[in-house]
């Protein structure tokens, strides 16, 4: 079988961080460090080595990146500074920009104004969404002035025109994402053997496990029970907000000033989302651990949107309370300002798209182990040798 070589991919991984892949002389030291490689998941050295010899179409078959989760030991003890860690952390970028038919991702990585100017851009969507039209956001308010007196958001914000916004934003994210998905499970399993239908469905449990606990962070050597209770915690208060304002609108939005019982799964989300946010800023800053030494753009802003989404959604709670009518429609208005574009913009086409292809790499990764043990059970055993 021939295999295409592209002598440009050094450079291209160059520009997602990946700028220390010459270094490497593929001892294979980082791999008897890890923890996590196994001899179906020989990394990180094999995807190294594809990097080198610029084997792009072996790039994007592998999962190996994904199966990395940068607890540091390979960088820690590789002879020529070459950090691996650093290298599976840039080629997961890089695979999200070519699992992304958009080519949005690969604008974002390469050029981070454009990750800024996407944001800013879905930010004044969701100004002009309350301030132009006749009959929503600050127009329809100055039409009932009763509601300038005291909190009524069914004047200013109605449930029902909210509600079909955030199934639009969902039902939009779910495309983007399941079609990027689509895509990645088209090059990790193109050039393998055909897989009956039954092995996909009896390693579904895999994606889900791994979706809902990435247990397997446990298994790394170095803090890996902080940073796996930390992003438990985190993916737990994302998805529970993520619950109330989708799904469960109706009840979670309150039209006046009094409290309502679905504001407490509110409360622990928030909290640990303040508390998380803040922590993780503060590792980034001090640098002790190796997962948190090198931190770009993207890095900041996954932590800085999560935060602002919680302080203005604290805002927006004790306004709503003390009954402030008018802080409370802008404070509104700012707190979707931030939470949509993180959504719209980092979820499908940013740090955030690990959510999905971390568990999505696990599954596949057991979909051809599966795969491959009935072809094993027609070898047949060599005979023995008399003594």
């Amino acid at each position: 079988m021939s295999v295409r070589v592209d002598p440009g991919v050094i450079k291209e991984l160059a520009r997602y961080g990946g700028d220390t892949v010459s270094k490497c002389f593929n001892c294979g030291n980082c791999t008897a460090a890890c923890s996590l490689t196994n001899q179906d998941s020989v990394f990180p050295r094999r995807y190294i080595r594809y990097i080198q010899m610029g084997l792009k179409g072996k790039m994007l078959e592998s999962v190996d990146p994904w199966l990395c989760y940068y607890c540091g030991d390979c960088s820690d003890t590789c002879p020529r500074e070459a950090e691996p860690g650093k290298l599976m952390m840039a080629s997961r970028r890089w695979l999200i920009s070519m699992y992304d038919w958009t080519g949005l991702s690969r604008l974002m990585y390469k050029w981070p104004a454009w990750e800024l100017g996407l944001l800013a851009l879905v930010a004044a969507v969701v100004l002009g969404l309350f301030t132009l039209p006749e009959d929503f956001g600050f127009r329809l308010l100055a039409k009932h002035p009763e509601a300038r007196q005291a909190v009524a958001l069914a004047y200013f914000a109605p449930k029902e025109i909210v509600h079909w916004g955030d199934i639009a934003m969902a039902a939009l994210l779910a495309v983007l994402l399941l079609s990027n998905a689509a895509r990645m499970t088209y090059y990790v399993m193109r050039n393998g053997p055909a897989v009956p239908l039954n092995v996909y469905v009896l390693e579904l449990k895999e994606f889900i496990v791994h979706g809902l606990t990435q247990k397997r962070w446990r298994d790394c050597r170095t803090d890996s029970t902080k940073h796996w209770l930390r992003h438990l915690a985190l993916v737990s208060a994302y998805g529970t907000m993520f619950a109330l304002v989708v799904v469960f609108l109706y009840w979670f939005q309150v039209e006046d000033a009094s409290f309502h019982w679905t504001s407490v799964p509110g409360y622990y989300a928030t909290l640990i989302l303040l508390g998380a946010t803040l922590w993780i800023a503060r590792d980034r800053l001090e640098k002790r651990d190796r997962i948190h030494r090198h931190s770009d753009l993207a890095d900041w802003l996954f932590v800085a949107l999560l935060f602002l989404t919680s302080v203005t959604g604290i805002l927006l709670h004790l306004s709503r309370l003390l009954d402030q009518p008018m802080p409370t429609y802008v404070i509104y208005v700012v707190h979707l300002m931030v939470a949509v574009p993180m959504l719209m913009v980092e979820v499908p086409f940013g740090k955030w798209a690990h959510l999905l292809y971390r568990p999505l790499a696990m599954y596949l990764s057991a979909v051809q182990v599966r795969a491959r043990q009935p072809q094993a059970s027609h070898v047949k055993a060599a005979p023995a040798v008399p003594a």
